[in-house]
């Protein structure tokens, strides 16, 4: 895999059957043998793009105790402000700090015969001062949504299955969730993980990242290889129910970023495209069945058909104080048990 990542027009699924063709036979090619591509095309429009990355340097330009009265400390969901060093991937804490919104429902509490991942489902948290946050970040949920759903749709038709296949996965209830990060610089003690290697837990992340490099791919040596900024693009990458979906012949692939030098900032707006918690991702049929080697085998990552089942073990894994908090009863079963 070289270090630069396929660009594909999404646009190009509207145009005429050759050039439908093609868009679908490169669609095909980046998401085997990558995992990873930048997506144009797509209609999301620059002042879109421009309101949300303002409203998101606003959000972290605020006193920090305005931006701790929004903790997820305060959300069993999950949902709300994680300072700089309070998550963890792979055991080990990344250098950042973000705010984690989802859909606005109303809290899920599990019942007595009712997996723990309802918990995932609650609302958001808001600061006071910054009321536009809400209106740009949930119209953002709303216009990717619409995005991801389309190219989900072309990429299973560009491996030969129904391109409606998992409608029903979606339907009613899609567990949608969006990120706004900062990367403010290098760790004081000199790590250089801003968030450490790993794999998204559902279908598809759509990423729009500022101009600040960090973003990097596992190549198949096990080498990680710069994602630069394409402008107007957005980096897409597949997650671990597409491999479960396709018997591993589409792959998730393991990301990272590292810190920006000294004080630089970062910025970065992930937002992932998943079924209902309680969906489950049935194989699909598709053309090149015959040539799935298989879904990736990792005792201590194990992936779950039931989406929820593997949403619920990385949050559980990412955020151990709010874990600790709130759902001792969880880890106690050994969901979410440390890598």
């Amino acid at each position: 895999m070289s270090n630069q990542l396929p660009v594909l027009d999404l646009s190009a699924a509207d145009g005429d059957p050759d050039a439908r063709a093609r868009f679908r036979q490169d669609l095909h090619s980046a998401a085997r043998d990558v995992g990873f591509f930048h997506l144009t095309g797509h209609g999301v429009t620059e002042a879109e793009t421009e309101d949300l990355m303002r409203t998101l340097r606003a959000f972290f330009a605020l006193p920090e105790a305005e931006r701790l009265a929004v903790s997820n400390l305060n959300s069993p969901h999950f949902r709300g402000y994680t300072r700089t060093g309070d998550e963890r991937t792979g055991g080990s804490r990344d250098w950042r700090d973000q705010l984690d919104i989802g859909a606005e429902r109303a809290p899920h509490v599990p019942g007595p015969d009712e997996p723990g991942y309802w918990w995932l489902e609650g609302p958001n948290q808001w600061p006071d001062s910054l009321p536009e946050l809400r209106t740009a970040a949930l119209h953002w949920i709303d216009r990717l949504s619409s995005v991801a759903r389309r190219l989900l749709h072309e990429l299973l038709a560009a491996i030969g299955a129904p391109a409606d296949f998992y409608d029903d996965a979606f339907a009613e209830r899609p567990h949608l969730h969006l990120k706004l990060v900062r990367y403010p610089g290098s760790a004081p003690d000199g790590a250089a993980q801003g968030v450490g290697a790993h794999k998204d837990y559902g279908f598809l992340t759509l990423l729009l990242q500022d101009e600040v490099g960090g973003l990097q791919v596992e190549g198949p040596d096990g080498t990680f290889l710069d994602v630069p900024k394409v402008p107007g693009a957005f980096v897409i990458n597949l997650g671990e129910l597409l491999e479960v979906a396709t018997n591993g012949y589409l792959k998730a692939t393991n990301h990272r970023v590292v810190s920006p030098p000294g004080d630089r900032e970062r910025y970065s707006v992930p937002f992932f495209y998943n079924p209902r918690l309680d969906a489950r991702i049935e194989p699909v049929p598709f053309a090149h069945a015959d040539q799935a080697p298989g879904v990736t085998q990792d005792s201590t990552n194990p992936l779950f058909a039931e989406y929820g089942r593997n949403e619920i073990k990385g949050w559980l894994r990412a955020h151990p104080q709010v874990a600790r908090r709130y759902h001792a009863e969880l880890l106690n079963e050994g969901v979410g048990a440390a890598r």
